[in-house]
């Protein structure tokens, strides 16, 4: 099913409420094509603008930009080096409350990992598609697979060449499957999200 578009007014209430501006390509979509469609809806909801199918606890890291996986990758070792080994510890209280704390801190690193952006596909098994809306990478398009890998990577055209992470537009031609680094999945054609 198909939603109707949004208004550019509702588009620029949106970007106010929400904080960010949405990239050209993506506010685009919005106003020519659907509210959601092949993609999360955006709505206005009792509790104000935000997409279907994310987590509106969520809300208060989307102006927050969106960070290159790369730009975090020694923080991310560093926490798991830290992560408390019960064998350190003298009794098994003293490990559960360290862990406990360790965990907490790792779950609120792993929500900044997709800070400034948002789920506009789910793929199923904990997969997603992201659009980065906040930052020097609004407007591109990237692979959640933390389920499986651990890792946020670019959909590209070009993984070998360096992997510039694909923009919204140019997603929109070819979906998610198509994209992803050799050896991801299966090997795909592109499939048009929207066919134009």
């Amino acid at each position: 099913m198909t939603e109707s578009p949004l208004t550019a007014d509702e588009i620029v209430e949106a970007e106010q409420e929400l904080g960010v501006t949405f990239p050209e390509e993506y506010r685009a979509y919005l106003c020519q094509v659907s509210a959601g469609g092949a993609l999360f809806r955006l709505e206005r909801t009792r509790r104000g603008w935000w997409w279907a199918g994310n987590d509106v606890r969520r809300r208060e890291l989307l102006a927050i930009p969106f960070a290159h996986p790369d730009s975090y990758a020694e923080a991310d070792d560093e926490l798991m080096a830290r992560e408390p080994q019960a064998e350190a510890f003298g009794d098994d209280a003293a490990y559960r409350r360290a862990w406990r704390a360790w965990d907490n801190e790792a779950d609120k690193f792993e929500g900044l990992k997709t800070a400034g952006a948002i789920v506009i596909q789910e793929h199923g098994c904990g997969f997603s598609t992201l659009l980065a809306l906040a930052g020097s990478l609004a407007g591109t398009v990237w692979w959640d697979g933390r389920a499986t890998c651990d890792r946020i990577v670019p959909l590209s055209l070009d993984h070998i060449g360096g992997a510039r992470p694909i923009q919204f537009g140019e997603w929109l031609d070819h979906g998610s499957w198509a994209l992803l680094p050799p050896g991801w999945g299966p090997s795909l054609p592109p499939n048009p999200v929207v066919h134009r």
